[in-house]
């Protein structure tokens, strides 16, 4: 395994795709002890790992920690996923000339890893979402070697935790080349070129995702390619709520300054009655301390984002917030929150409902709550999130407003809000476009299902079989098997598990 850049990417797809049927090949117990020492391995080199994050990224140590254990008990997680091989899905259908629909062979399927997957690491999480987070996590679990593309933003960072990875896999015996990191744009862009790879996946901005999807789409050979890109994550707030929680604001304005607003799950919106009440939110933000941006380009971004919110016609500026440039180009921000009417944000569609990425966030009034549903479904085609705040009174009148949030959204929350995204088995990050290029989940163990394919071996000698699909079941997996002349109607056959 390697662990630094190498200029030869040719030998990189090469060690990948050698080593991609011996790794897919490895028993789910044991890629799952080896997912739990790469877990123990993060966690016994936290201290350092951390310090250079903090040193590379401007992220505060609380944050840092909470996001290595994050991602130290994500890979626990996805081994608890796999260890008993159930995730493979395997399906034997014995031979059966008497078979209800005409006579049928023996057909036995699983789910097999893809092959070689390129991850794209993101800036905003330099663990959970970069060299040991969950795109790599899913991609080992599933059986796949991983190269992963390193983020410029924490290099450092990125090599060191890419050396504790490698080593730890190599400790628990996983084949050589199983893990590897390249450096560079041009270098991801070739290498996702390569037919060796299978896979992509990515989490990052809209623009450079699209870029990178339409490249996997018009290869000789496309593959699947699943980008988190952009998401606003609108906040519908009802009339009741608003009287019914006194916090509301304060809970909204947590949610858009944590981590300076770099986080794909920030609530861009927030919708809000025409009479509702806002005073002390100009307050509450100048209270908050100026955070610094995750490194020179996300800020001059940002800065120009702000000023396109700021100079759109009839914006309210309820916190103006700041934005304040060191030596080295790096922007220390706070909040800044604008308020519009639903007319002027339908009017200035460019200027104001593009993505901020950091501590920028809109308020809109409406006058209409039955028109919210039309409304969210014309100008909020694909996110992440999308949340309601409503007492249980009002239940009753949000059935078509739920719906198209559903339409439109992975994750659909009642209270609370979008940002903290909890690692579980029914966790869904993704949603429609333009919120990700594949409508699946990037977080929770349903992650693993991206970079696995279906194959069905049809009369295959038993020698021949994958342990999976085999009679003495040497790994002892559950195997979904229906006997000869167990049919009880069109295609109605009983399971033994």
């Amino acid at each position: 395994m390697t662990t630094s850049t190498d200029p030869d990417l040719d030998r990189v797809a090469e060690r990948a795709a050698a080593v991609a049927r011996a790794f897919a090949a490895t028993e789910p117990r044991a890629r799952a002890a080896a997912l739990v020492a790469v877990a123990d391995a993060l966690d016994r080199n936290a201290a350092e790992l951390i310090a250079i994050a903090m040193r590379e990224t401007g992220l505060a140590a609380p944050r840092l920690i909470g996001e290595v254990r994050r991602t130290s008990n994500q890979l626990r997680l996805f081994a608890e996923a796999i260890v008993d091989g159930a995730y493979l899905d395997a399906r034997i259908d014995a031979a059966d000339a008497e078979y209800v629909i005409g006579p049928r062979p023996d057909v036995r399927r699983v789910l097999e890893p893809v092959g070689p997957v390129l991850n794209f690491a993101a800036s905003n999480f330099p663990f959970a979402f970069s060299v040991a987070g969950g795109d790599s996590a899913a991609a080992l679990a599933a059986g796949c070697p991983v190269v992963v593309k390193a983020h410029s933003g924490h290099l450092e960072l990125s090599r060191r935790t890419a050396e504790v990875v490698v080593e730890a896999l190599a400790g628990a015996g996983m084949p050589d080349g199983v893990f590897q990191l390249i450096e560079g744009q041009q270098n991801g862009v070739a290498l996702l070129k390569d037919d060796r790879i299978r896979a992509g996946a990515f989490t990052g901005s809209t623009h450079v995702g699209r870029l990178l999807a339409d490249i996997a789409a018009t290869r000789p050979r496309p593959i699947p390619f699943f980008g988190e890109l952009g998401s606003v994550n609108p906040v519908y707030a009802t009339p009741g709520a608003v009287a019914a929680e006194p916090e509301l604001l304060q809970g909204f304005l947590a949610s858009v300054a944590g981590s300076a607003g770099q986080l794909c799950t920030k609530p861009g919106f927030l919708f809000v009655p025409d009479d509702a009440e806002l005073g002390g939110l100009a307050e509450a933000a100048a209270a908050v301390g100026e955070h610094r941006l995750l490194n020179p380009g996300i800020g001059r971004a940002f800065e120009e984002r702000r000023g396109a919110v700021l100079g759109a016609d009839g914006v309210t500026v309820l916190a103006e917030g700041e934005v304040r440039v060191d030596h080295d180009g790096q922007r220390f921000v706070t909040p800044t929150v604008v308020e519009v009417s639903v007319e002027q944000l339908r009017a200035q569609p460019d200027a104001l409902l593009e993505e901020s990425f950091g501590p920028l966030s809109v308020i809109v009034r409406y006058s209409d709550a039955a028109a919210l549903p039309a409304l969210h479904r014309e100008l909020f085609p694909g996110n992440l999130t999308s949340t309601v705040h409503a007492t249980d009174a009002e239940a009753g009148q949000l059935g078509e407003l739920v719906d198209a949030l559903a339409e439109t959204s992975g994750r659909v929350l009642f209270g609370g809000w979008p940002t903290g995204v909890s690692v579980t088995a029914a966790m869904q990050h993704g949603g429609p476009f333009p919120a990700t290029t594949t409508d699946a989940t990037s977080v929770g163990t349903a992650a693993i299902s991206r970079f696995l394919r279906g194959v069905a071996y049809q009369n295959a000698p038993e020698a021949l079989l994958p342990a999976a699909l085999r009679d003495d079941n040497p790994w002892g997996i559950p195997q979904r098997r229906s006997e000869a002349g167990r049919s009880n109607g069109w295609g109605g056959l009983t399971g033994e598990f």
